[in-house]
């Protein structure tokens, strides 16, 4: 995938996922991630950086935080957006997807933004766009969801400085996770100490163990002594099968609440990607309490998003 994802230069040239990147690339990315969280204190939340390109978001799943996101972190380089209406545009009357971009690139765009239900949908739309245009993967069905991770690690290192000592535990969906093998590809790059997996034999993927992680069952042995946990939302919309007895029983098992939260290193942080299923995943005390920095990650996916764009059509810094 890197050899479509990167220039001949090893910069990027579209964002399809994090397995096989560099650490130095990932850092560039949180780095200019920081040069650019000044914008919001700004009073003219905009820098010119993009002005005169198009960015499309083309997105073929429903999508809040990461579509408003994405499209003011545009806003805010100065680009001109537009907004795809997937559910009536000509591909609910069977146009293909081919069909589709070779318009969209008659209309001089520059980027697409693309979320879909089917993995590799991005690599795909990368291999057959024009080549002055950059692909953003913003989640391909179980496969990656790259700006997420980035904005995970940008968050990380904000509260916890270094990655080298960091145990970091991702519980619950693991079956059905972009969110969780994309965090697992930058953790392992950005050398953490520790990545553990934790939840019920039916949603965690077999063979998980060959990425260099370790696989809990129970929480309260997953959750010793980490200092970062990202709790998963139940994607019960992709479920074929009863996974899980109850969705009631989940939470009595690997539900986050406080109590179970003691067992984690006291200065633990608490992230989710959204959306929040309170009461299945995570108990409500823990998601609205002090050691929560849900609400901070959305703010850095603007950051972040900033940066993948900037970077991707050739521009690095302020």
């Amino acid at each position: 995938m890197n050899s479509i994802q990167l220039d001949r230069h090893g910069r990027l040239k579209h964002f399809l996922g994090i397995e096989g990147l560099s650490r130095t690339l990932l850092l560039e990315i949180l780095d200019t991630a920081s040069s650019f969280l000044s914008v919001d204190a700004q009073s003219v939340k905009k820098v010119p950086l993009l002005r005169g390109k198009t960015i499309v978001n083309l997105f073929f799943e429903p999508s809040t935080r990461t579509r408003t996101t994405f499209e003011l972190a545009a806003k805010r380089l100065s680009a001109d957006v537009l907004n795809f209406n997937i559910s009536t545009s000509s591909t609910s009357k069977g146009e293909t997807l081919i069909d589709m971009l070779r318009n969209l690139e008659a209309m001089h765009c520059d980027m697409f933004v693309v979320r879909h239900e089917a993995g590799g949908a991005a690599l795909f739309m990368a291999q057959h766009v024009a080549p002055h245009i950059s692909i953003i993967n913003a989640g391909d069905g179980r496969h990656e969801h790259p700006t997420q991770a980035m904005l995970d690690m940008y968050t990380i290192r904000h509260y916890k400085g270094d990655f080298a000592p960091l145990k970091v535990a991702i519980v619950g969906d693991l079956l059905h996770s972009r969110v969780a093998r994309s965090n697992i590809y930058a953790l392992t790059t950005l050398g953490v100490n520790e990545v553990r997996v934790v939840g019920p034999k039916t949603l965690i993927p077999t063979g998980i163990e060959e990425l260099g992680i370790k696989v809990f069952h129970r929480l309260k042995t997953g959750l010793a002594d980490v200092d970062v946990i990202i709790m998963l939302r139940l994607q019960r919309e992709r479920m074929e099968n009863a996974l899980i007895p109850s969705a009631h029983e989940y939470f009595q098992y690997y539900g986050l609440t406080e109590e179970t939260l003691k067992i984690a290193h006291p200065d633990a942080i608490v992230m989710h990607p959204g959306p929040i299923n309170r009461g299945v995943e995570i108990d409500s005390c823990v998601a609205d309490g002090p050691r929560s920095v849900i609400l901070p990650q959305v703010t850095n996916g603007i950051a972040v998003r900033m940066a993948v764009m900037a970077m991707t059509l050739g521009v690095v810094t302020i």
